[in-house]
C-alpha cells in the first residue's frame, strides 16, 4: 500500500442456486484465499449469496430472510480480514425488493448500494422482481440496532490511504448511456467496483472488456468487474465468470473465462490521483455523497504487475510499428507546415552518422516528399572533426547518397584550431571547451549555410538529451525547427529501425542497420585505434534508465522513492540497485540544473504524452533546486 499500490481481487465462487448457506460457506473460503494473497479490496459477483438465476424464487420470503441472515454472518467472519469486501444479495426495503451490493469491513456492513438500472429485455427479466435503486441514501435496519445506509450515492473512503475512495455499481449500470460510475467519479471515487452477472454470448466478451477498459480510462479510475460463473442455472443462458481489473484505460488482469478464476492486480492510486491533478478538466464537483470510512493496515504491497522498462516503446511489434508510423507522420507534417509557412524550400542538416541526425534526415525527406519538393534541396552537411571515425563518416555519406540529398562536406578541424588559438585553448587539453568549441563551430556553419541558401536549419537533438542537458548551449542545442525535440532516445532507435524495415531499399537498409549498431557518441574526442572513444552512456548513464525516469517524473510526478522502487521492479536483474540509484541521482541533478537550456528551445512537434517544451508541457523555473528530491532518494537507500 506504500507509494499508492493496493492489491485488489475479483472473485467468482461456484454458487449453488438458492442454497444461501452453502454459498456463504464457499464465499468464506474464497475470501480467505484472497486475503492470504494480500488483497485489500475484494469483489464478489452480483446476487452471489443466492445466485443470480433464482427467478421467481426471489419472491420466496424464506430465501430473502436467509440472504440477510447469511450476509450478517458473512460480515462477522470478516472481522479479522484487513480488506473492504463487496457481496451481492437481494434486499427488501419498505415492501420492495432491491438488487444490492453490500460493502463490508472488519465485521461490519458499511452500506448497501442498490442497482440503478434494471434490465428487462431479451433474456433479462429483472424488473419482474427488482425495483430500481434510489440515489439518495436512506436508513435501513439490518437487525435491531444495526442501521446502515441504502442508496447509490455512497462512497467508502479509506482513513489510512486517502487516495482510496470506492464506489459501487451493478452489472447493467455500466452498459447504459449514463452509468452511475460517472457521478461516483465526479464525487471523488478513485475505484469503482462492479458486481455483475453478465451472461456469455458470441462477441460479448470483447465488448465487455472494452466497456471496462474505456470506463476506467474515461473516469481516470480503477475498475474491478466481478461476474457470475459456473454454478448459475444454465436453463437459457451460460455465465463464464469473466472478471476484469482495469486502471486508467489499461486492463491489468483478466480471467480466462469459464473457469471461476479469481484474479488479482495492484492498482496504483497515486497514479490515478496524479492523472486527475494533471487534467484540469477533471474535477470533483459533487460533495453530497454519503461517506463511510473504513481502515486498512498500511504495509508494503508486493508488486506482481508488469512495469514496462521501456514505457515509450510498445511491446507488441504491430503496435510498435503503428506508433512509429504515426510519430514519423507527426514529425514530417510539423516540418512540412513550417516549411510552407516560411516559404522555405531548402533544409540544412548536420549529418554525423549517428542515430539522431539520421532520424532528422529521414523526417526531412518525408516532409519534402509531402511538399513535392526535390530532395536535392536538402543540404546534408557532414563536418568531420577531431573525434570523427571512418565508420560514422562513411555511414553519413552513404545515407545522404541513398536518400538523394545534396552532400556538403566542411572539415572543421582547421577552423576550430584557429578559434582555439584566438581564445588561448591548448589543443591537447581535451576539456569541455575542446568539445564545445567543435559543437558551436558546426552550428555556426549550419546557420550560415542556411542564410546562404535561403534555408532552414533542422535540429537533430532528442528529448532524452534535452532532459539531461546533454547538448552544447548555442551549439547542437540550437536550430530553426527541432523535429526530434519530443522523441526519447529509446524510441529514436525504433523509429530508425522501422524506417529501415519499410523503406524497400536494400542499400539504405544496410546503412541504417549499421547506424543502429553504432555506439551513441558526440564524437568530440579523438578516436582510439580508429574506434569511438567517447560513449555517451558511459558518461551520463544508460538511456533506457533515463527515459524510464523521465516518463515517471513528468507523466505522473512520482516521488524519487517510488520511481526507484518501480525501476528496480521493471529492470529486475538487468541493473543492480546501486546502478539504478546512481543514475537516478544523476538524472535529478542534471534535470534540475539544465532547465535553462530547455527554457529557450526552438519549436518542435510534440509526439507523445511527455514533452519538455517551455511553451507546452514543461513550465519549469530555470533556478529550481533538486534538494528535496535528492534528499528523499537518499532516504530510499537508508
Amino acid at each position: 500500500m506504500k507509494q499508492g499500490f493496493i492489491k485488489v481481487a475479483a472473485v467468482t465462487p461456484k454458487v449453488v442456486v438458492a442454497d444461501v448457506r452453502e454459498n456463504k460457506k464457499r464465499m468464506t473460503e474464497k475470501l480467505q484465499e484472497a486475503a492470504e494473497q494480500g488483497a485489500k479490496v475484494i469483489v464478489f459477483p452480483e446476487l452471489c449469496l443466492t445466485g443470480y438465476t433464482c427467478g421467481d424464487l426471489f419472491w420466496q420470503e424464506l430465501l430473502l430472510r436467509e440472504a440477510k441472515e447469511q450476509l450478517l454472518c458473512f460480515a462477522r467472519e470478516t472481522a479479522k480480514i484487513d480488506a473492504l469486501i463487496f457481496v451481492g444479495l437481494p434486499y427488501v426495503f419498505q415492501g420492495k425488493l432491491y438488487n444490492v451490493a453490500a460493502a463490508l469491513s472488519k465485521g461490519k456492513v458499511l452500506g448497501l448500494v442498490p442497482k440503478t438500472h434494471i434490465p428487462n429485455y431479451n433474456e433479462f427479466y429483472e424488473a419482474r422482481y427488482f425495483t430500481p435503486g434510489m440515489a439518495e441514501p436512506v436508513e435501513t435496519e439490518l437487525e435491531p440496532g444495526n442501521k446502515v445506509s441504502l442508496g447509490s450515492r455512497q462512497l467508502f473512503a479509506c482513513a489510512d490511504v486517502p487516495e482510496l475512495v470506492v464506489a459501487a455499481e451493478i452489472c447493467e449500470d455500466l452498459w447504459v448511456p449514463n452509468p452511475p460510475s460517472i457521478a461516483h467519479a465526479m464525487a471523488g471515487a478513485t475505484l469503482v467496483v462492479n458486481l455483475s452477472a453478465s451472461d456469455e454470448i458470441t462477441g460479448k466478451k470483447s465488448y465487455r472488456r472494452e466497456l471496462v477498459k474505456g470506463q476506467s480510462g474515461r473516469l481516470l479510475a480503477g475498475y474491478i468487474y466481478a461476474s457470475a460463473g459456473d454454478g448459475e442455472s444454465t436453463q437459457d443462458v451460460v455465465y463464464s465468470g469473466h472478471n476484469l481489473i482495469a486502471e486508467n484505460g489499461a486492463i491489468l488482469a483478466e480471467s480466462a473465462g469459464f473457469t471461476n478464476e479469481s484474479i488479482y492486480a495492484e492498482l496504483d492510486f497515486k497514479k490515478i490521483v496524479a492523472e486527475r491533478r494533471r487534467m484540469n478538466t477533471f474535477s470533483v464537483t459533487d460533495t453530497s455523497y454519503r461517506k463511510a470510512e473504513f481502515s486498512l493496515e498500511v504495509t508494503d504491497t508486493v508488486l506482481t504487475r508488469f512495469i514496462d522498462p521501456m514505457p515509450f516503446v510498445p511491446d507488441d511489434r504491430e503496435a510498435r510499428n503503428e506508433r512509429c508510423e504515426e510519430i514519423l507522420s507527426i514529425q514530417s507534417m510539423g516540418l512540412k507546415k513550417r516549411l510552407e509557412h516560411t516559404r522555405c524550400q531548402c533544409a540544412v542538416l548536420g549529418i554525423s552518422g549517428g542515430l539522431d541526425s539520421t532520424l532528422a534526415l529521414l523526417v526531412t525527406v518525408r516532409a519534402f516528399d509531402l511538399l513535392g519538393l526535390s530532395r536535392d534541396r536538402i543540404l546534408a552537411v557532414t563536418m568531420p572533426g577531431f573525434g570523427t571515425t571512418d565508420r560514422t563518416y562513411q555511414n553519413a555519406l552513404d545515407m545522404i547518397a541513398c536518400l538523394g540529398a545534396t552532400l556538403r562536406e566542411v572539415d572543421i578541424k582547421e577552423a576550430v584550431q584557429i578559434h582555439f588559438r584566438d581564445i588561448g585553448q591548448d589543443e591537447n587539453t581535451h576539456d569541455i571547451t575542446y568539445e564545445n568549441g567543435q559543437a558551436r563551430e558546426r552550428t555556426q556553419i549550419l546557420m550560415d549555410l542556411a542564410n546562404k541558401h535561403n534555408g532552414m536549419v533542422i535540429g537533430t537533438g532528442d528529448m532524452s538529451e534535452l532532459a539531461l542537458g546533454w547538448a552544447t548551449y548555442n551549439g547542437d542545442h540550437m536550430s530553426m525547427y527541432g523535429v526530434n525535440a519530443s522523441v526519447p532516445k529509446t524510441l529514436v532507435r525504433h523509429l530508425v529501425r522501422y524506417y529501415a524495415d519499410t523503406c524497400g531499399e536494400e542499400r539504405l537498409k544496410k546503412v541504417l542497420a549499421d547506424v543502429l549498431d553504432t555506439p551513441v557518441s558526440p564524437e568530440l574526442l579523438p578516436p582510439e585505434n580508429g574506434q569511438i572513444a567517447q560513449k555517451t552512456e558511459d558518461l551520463v548513464g544508460p538511456y533506457e534508465l533515463h527515459d524510464f525516469f523521465l516518463y515517471y517524473v513528468l507523466r505522473f510526478g512520482y516521488s524519487p522513492m517510488k520511481i526507484y522502487r518501480l525501476a528496480r521492479h521493471a529492470f529486475g536483474e538487468s541493473y543492480s540497485e546501486e546502478t539504478i540509484y546512481r543514475w537516478l541521482n544523476t538524472f535529478y541533478r542534471r534535470f534540475f540544473a539544465q532547465q535553462f537550456k530547455r527554457s529557450c528551445l526552438p519549436d518542435g512537434p510534440k509526439v507523445g504524452t511527455v514533452a519538455v517544451s517551455p511553451r507546452g508541457d514543461l513550465r519549469m523555473p530555470s533556478d529550481a533546486t533538486a534538494r528535496i528530491w535528492l534528499d528523499e532518494l537518499q532516504g530510499a537507500r537508508e
